[in-house]
């Protein structure tokens, strides 16, 4: 048994903590779960699974039983780094990222994606076109713990990193390493815009000469620290630029090093933004030897992941969109600005997270024909857009009213992307979209 007797602290009974008390105990460690906040009823069932395996669980605080003597830990992501637990706590702590790749040799055959919006499709289509050659599955924050599959020894890992993960993953060096983008997000968790950046950067200036980065030349942020990039560096560019190992996108087409691979019109994937995820794909797959053909069909192939820009139907001349997942203005800017030349009705609003309007409703007075807003932001919203002399704007009650009212004046697209939180009237982004999945497939 890997850990036979060795006592291994799970801090959070997240999905992380459990996956990763399932893989430990299985392999003959001592596992111990604590979690600061109180038990739910909800959680009965899992936790009485747990408990049935062996794992010892404590809730509504860190007992010094749970905390002191373990070999090492793994911490939920979402834990903030000046929590009093960790204070009290004297042995290793690894993010699971971090484990996988440095304790069980992984890093070698990692992909890790980061970035503040698009990471989740980009991670997802990645692993798609890998898995035309490799065994290569999608892990880490889009759903999937690593510890889960591990055991199935697949031949890459291709990882969606969040900032609060690579907080915790301090000496984790993948073997290709990707940044979508970067916009502000989580700030107060990562105690400003500094640390957040640090947080997505510092992986990258890691990376040495025998592992790969692949940056977004036309992200603002990649100038300020892409010089300290050591190991071998690809872009991607809506334009071509003077740089070899470029992939970019020229007259309708997406060329990696002047080879054409792909039309953007072959592809079911909408906006600039996802053809800049699509060149990440074609790049870490042709770093690992998958020819153009097999990228292309496997590009060609792949389809939105739900509440991404997702396509749901087209009623008449109405085509309703579904972009749940933009929780903030920044990822709601790259949807309004995918249908140029378009009459579009907007539905936004959610829980609002108070970060800058002024570029998102630029892009509305640019883009948009019309607003229907809903939830929390609704004023705060209302109020930035009459600012700017933007005024076809309406209020609705409920997601169905504001769906509704979006397709009174038969628009050529109906786009649902809050640029908000959804805790107001849903339990997160995915509950909102299949909301508006349900609705427009029922009218």
């Amino acid at each position: 048994m890997l850990y036979d007797n060795k006592k291994i602290l799970i801090l959070g009974f997240s999905l992380t903590g459990k996956k990763s008390a399932e893989y430990f105990i299985k392999n003959g460690a001592k596992v111990y779960i604590s979690e600061f906040k109180e038990q739910l009823e909800k959680d009965r069932e899992e936790i009485q699974k747990l408990q049935n395996l062996g794992v010892e669980l404590e809730f509504g605080g860190h007992s010094d039983e749970f905390i002191q003597n373990a070999d090492f830990a793994i911490i939920s992501p979402s834990i903030k780094d000046d929590a009093a637990v960790l204070k009290k706590i004297s042995c290793p702590i690894y993010s699971d990222l971090e484990f996988v790749g440095k304790n069980l040799n992984y890093e070698d055959k990692m992909v890790l994606i980061t970035g503040t919006n698009g990471k989740t499709t980009t991670t997802m289509l990645t692993s798609f076109v890998l898995s035309k050659k490799f065994n290569a599955p999608y892990v880490g924050n889009v759903g999937v713990p690593p510890l889960e599959i591990i055991e199935q020894n697949p031949d890459y890992l291709v990882v969606e990193a969040s900032s609060y993960q690579l907080h915790y993953s301090k000496k984790l060096n993948p073997y290709i390493s990707i940044l979508c983008n970067i916009t502000p997000d989580h700030i107060a968790w990562h105690n400003g815009i500094e640390g957040y950046i640090k947080d997505k950067t510092d992986i990258l200036k890691r990376a040495d000469k025998n592992s790969y980065v692949i940056l977004n030349y036309d992200d603002p942020y990649t100038k300020t620290f892409a010089s300290e990039i050591k190991a071998n560096l690809y872009y991607f560019s809506l334009n071509k630029i003077d740089y070899e190992n470029l992939c970019y996108l020229e007259n309708g087409s997406i060329y990696f090093k002047d080879e054409k691979i792909v039309d953007i019109n072959e592809i079911n994937l909408e906006g600039n933004h996802n053809y800049q995820n699509v060149m990440c794909a074609i790049i870490a797959s042709k770093i690992l030897g998958l020819d153009n053909e097999t990228i292309k069909n496997a590009v060609c192939e792949f389809k939105a992941p739900s509440h991404r820009l997702e396509f749901i139907r087209k009623i008449g001349k109405t085509s309703y969109y579904n972009d749940s997942k933009a929780t903030n203005p920044e990822a709601s800017n790259v949807a309004i600005n995918s249908f140029p030349n378009k009459k579009v009705a907007l539905i936004a609003g959610g829980r609002d997270k108070n970060t800058s309007l002024d570029e998102f409703v630029g892009y509305i007075k640019e883009n948009i024909e019309k607003v229907v807003l809903i939830g929390e932001a609704t004023e705060r919203f209302k109020k930035a857009l009459l600012n700017i002399g933007f005024n076809n704007i309406k209020e609705e009650k409920t997601l169905e009213l504001a769906i509704d009212e979006a397709a009174k004046d038969n628009p050529d697209v109906v786009l649902f992307s809050p640029a908000c939180a959804s805790f107001d009237m849903f339990d997160n982004f995915e509950a909102r979209g299949e909301a508006f999945r349900k609705y427009v497939e029922k009218k």
